[in-house]
C-alpha cells in the first residue's frame, strides 16, 4: 500500500459506517488523518466507531443528509470538534429500485435524487465556505459510471450521479481561485450492502459491462480517494476519475 501523508488533516466521510465509506475512513486513519463519520444509522455508527478507535482519532455525527439544516449543524459541530475540516468525501448514497423509467415510483425517484444529489449539494454548500476561509480543502464526490453512461432500469440513480458530476465541475470552477481541489470518482459497482437494494438481474447486467470481469474492490476506491484528498493533488480540480474496470467510454 502506498503511503499517503494526511497527518494533521481533518476529514469527513458521509455514509462512513459501512462499505466504501468505511474503507475510505480506514485508509485515512492509516494515513494519519482525524476522521469524522457521518451516517444516518446511529446504532451502526456507534458500533463502527468502537471498532475504529484503536486506529486513530475518530469522531461521529448521526445526521440525515437530505435535511439541509441538519447538514449545516453537523458541519459546525464537526469543525468545532476537529478544529476545522480539510477533507470532505460525499460517499453516502442509495441505489433505489430497478425498473423502466415510465413505471418508476415517483416517491422512489424523489428519494434517490434527494440522497444521491441534493445531499451532496447540501454538504458542499456547508463545507466550501470553511475551506475557502482557510484557503485549503479537498472534496471528493462519489458519482458512478452510471452517471456517464446511464444504466437501463436505473434512471433515478443514473440521473442523480450525472448531476453529481456536473455539480463537481461547477463548484470546482467557482473555487479555483483558492487552494481547493474538488473532484469526483466514477466507480463501477462494488459488492457492498447496496447490492441488497438491487435485483440480481441488474447485478448481472452491471458485471457483464465490466471488461475486467469483476466488481471494483472498496480498497481500490479508497486508494484513489486517498491521493485525491492529499496535499499533492494541488492542481487538478473538476476532474472525473474513472474506476470502472475499462467500462468507461470517456
Amino acid at each position: 500500500m502506498n503511503q499517503i501523508d494526511l497527518s494533521g488533516r481533518t476529514a469527513v466521510v458521509t455514509g462512513g459506517a459501512q462499505g466504501i465509506g468505511l474503507s475510505i475512513i480506514t485508509r485515512f486513519l492509516a494515513s494519519g488523518a482525524k476522521v469524522s463519520l457521518w451516517d444516518q444509522d446511529a446504532s451502526l455508527l456507534q458500533e463502527t466507531c468502537a471498532q475504529l478507535e484503536s486506529q486513530g482519532a475518530v469522531h461521529s455525527v448521526a445526521v440525515e443528509l437530505t435535511d439541509s439544516q441538519a447538514v449545516a449543524q453537523a458541519t459546525s459541530e464537526t469543525a468545532s470538534a476537529l478544529g476545522g475540516i480539510d477533507i470532505f468525501v460525499n460517499n453516502a448514497g442509495i441505489a433505489g429500485p430497478t425498473g423502466p423509467s415510465w413505471e418508476y415510483p415517483l416517491e422512489d425517484w424523489q428519494r434517490v435524487i434527494d440522497v444521491d444529489l441534493n445531499a451532496v449539494y447540501y454538504c458542499c454548500r456547508a463545507v466550501v465556505p470553511i475551506m475557502r476561509e482557510q484557503d485549503y480543502g479537498r472534496i471528493v464526490n462519489v458519482a458512478s459510471i452510471a452517471g456517464k453512461e446511464g444504466n437501463p432500469n436505473a434512471a433515478a440513480y443514473s440521473a442523480a450521479k450525472a448531476g453529481v458530476i456536473a455539480l463537481t465541475k461547477s463548484i470546482a470552477k467557482e473555487t479555483a481561485d483558492k487552494n481547493l481541489s474538488i473532484n469526483c470518482i466514477t466507480p463501477a459497482a462494488a459488492r457492498t450492502r447496496i447490492f441488497d437494494q438491487i435485483s440480481q438481474q441488474h447485478i448481472d447486467y452491471m458485471l457483464s459491462k465490466i471488461p475486467r470481469g469483476r466488481f471494483v474492490q472498496v480498497e481500490e476506491i479508497a486508494a484513489m480517494v486517498a491521493w485525491l484528498v492529499s496535499e499533492e493533488n494541488s492542481f487538478t480540480t473538476g476532474g472525473v476519475f474513472d474506476l470502472s474496470g475499462g467500462r468507461a467510454t470517456y
